[in-house]
């Protein structure tokens, strides 16, 4: 994937503007300038407590700006994917059932046969439509996240909002999750994800975020992938190479890292 300059993101979907949000008299964001476009595939990235999840929730509209303004296009369909460790696994309720769980508000106990079809070609769509009647907690790490994605496309999103869509999969599984959010974003969706991996997931992404309080810096894996924005944003020296015309992080000894989650 390659990066995408300003005038090829399309139309604007969501615009953060000086927002400031916190809990309990503790500030989270201060100060975030953020747009997502129609044609936007972004990554955000930085430690543990930067205000990752946050951000996500400012944009789908669950957490409200304490100072500062969101602007959203009207009409635009927002899908989200949690983090699998947030989930109770053990809820009773079928992949199905938790797919339809995105259609609920219509106020009708039972699935409608429209309901049972956009179920059955979703999942068939995402390769789990096999795994239907089989309760959650029976699924792999990687088929969770595409149950996950299955209810949140079950929405019809222009904009897909994802907490760390790679965290507890193994590599594999995150190399089918990266070529399955590529299609998605070919076929017109807006994507955002949170990472901590940055070589395995967010070198490979077109737009980069590095958030730790407030935006550190945005641009291309190139431009975002630098010792001294990775440093401000991680608050550790860590070391960059090229490899394949792609950035590549090293810790200060020298080591692959992978820097700390959510």
């Amino acid at each position: 994937m390659t990066g995408v300059d300003a005038a090829e993101r399309g139309e604007e979907l969501v615009r953060l503007a000086g927002v400031h949000f916190g809990y309990d008299h503790h500030a989270v964001l201060r100060g975030v300038d953020l747009s997502v476009c129609e044609r936007d595939f972004i990554g955000v990235v930085g430690p543990s407590g930067s205000g990752k999840t946050t951000l996500l929730r400012l944009l789908l509209g669950t957490n409200k700006p304490q100072h500062g303004s969101i602007t959203r296009k009207p009409g635009v369909a927002v899908g989200y994917v949690p983090q699998l460790e947030t989930v109770n696994w053990n809820f009773p309720v079928t992949v199905a059932e938790c797919v339809l769980m995105a259609r609920k508000q219509r106020g009708l106990p039972w699935p409608s046969r429209t309901d049972k079809a956009d179920i059955a070609a979703v999942l068939d769509r995402l390769g789990i439509g096999h795994l239907a009647n089989r309760h959650i907690r029976e699924l792999s790490g990687g088929q969770q996240q595409r149950m996950f994605i299955a209810r949140a496309l079950l929405r019809r999103p222009r904009l897909l909002l994802m907490d760390e869509p790679t965290s507890g999969v193994d590599v594999a599984s995150r190399h089918d999750m990266l070529h399955l959010l590529t299609d998605l974003h070919a076929e017109g969706v807006a994507i955002l994800i949170t990472t901590h991996d940055l070589n395995g997931v967010a070198s490979h992404l077109p737009r980069l975020v590095a958030v730790h309080g407030r935006i550190v810096a945005e641009g291309t894996p190139r431009e975002v992938i630098t010792p001294p924005v990775l440093e401000e944003t991680f608050g550790a020296p860590m070391q960059v190479l090229e490899h394949l015309g792609m950035p590549v992080v090293l810790d200060v000894e020298g080591n692959l890292t992978r820097s700390g989650s959510s």
